[in-house]
């Protein structure tokens, strides 16, 4: 067996059809399907001027978003940036986060460390 995974991130379940929201993003998360088990990926796409539906937050996992199509926001706590194309943001684990997609949608990369169970849900988080 190799020591090493190759896997085209199309090929990684869509978690928002799932959860009912597609209507707003695609949501795919590579860990699991990369043998990984250590370190978190997850490719997130916001359709041109949706928001995710809500922010999460983690207990220990500081993340890293990379911006690599597109641009839109973030809410990053009380505070929103714009960001565009090959942007990379460090966000610690305690700070509040969302996503919106501008005129032509945003697809960011989000990269950390795993830890299990590590994150909560803030539904409803980011409305104006």
């Amino acid at each position: 067996m190799a020591d090493y995974t190759h896997k085209s991130l199309n090929d990684v379940k869509d978690s928002a059809v799932a959860g009912g929201f597609s209507e707003q993003q695609e949501a795919r998360f590579a860990r699991e399907d990369l043998g990984a088990e250590q370190t978190g990926l997850a490719h997130i796409k916001v359709k041109p001027g949706k928001r995710m539906p809500f922010g999460h937050k983690h207990d220990e996992a500081e993340e890293i978003y990379v911006v690599i199509a597109g641009s839109g926001r973030l809410k990053l706590d009380d505070e929103v940036i714009d960001v565009v194309e090959l942007d990379a943001i460090r966000i610690a684990p305690e700070v509040a986060r969302c996503i919106e997609g501008g005129p032509e949608g945003i697809s960011v990369l989000a990269v950390g460390a795993h830890h299990p169970n590590d994150g909560e849900l803030l539904p409803d988080w980011w409305t104006d």
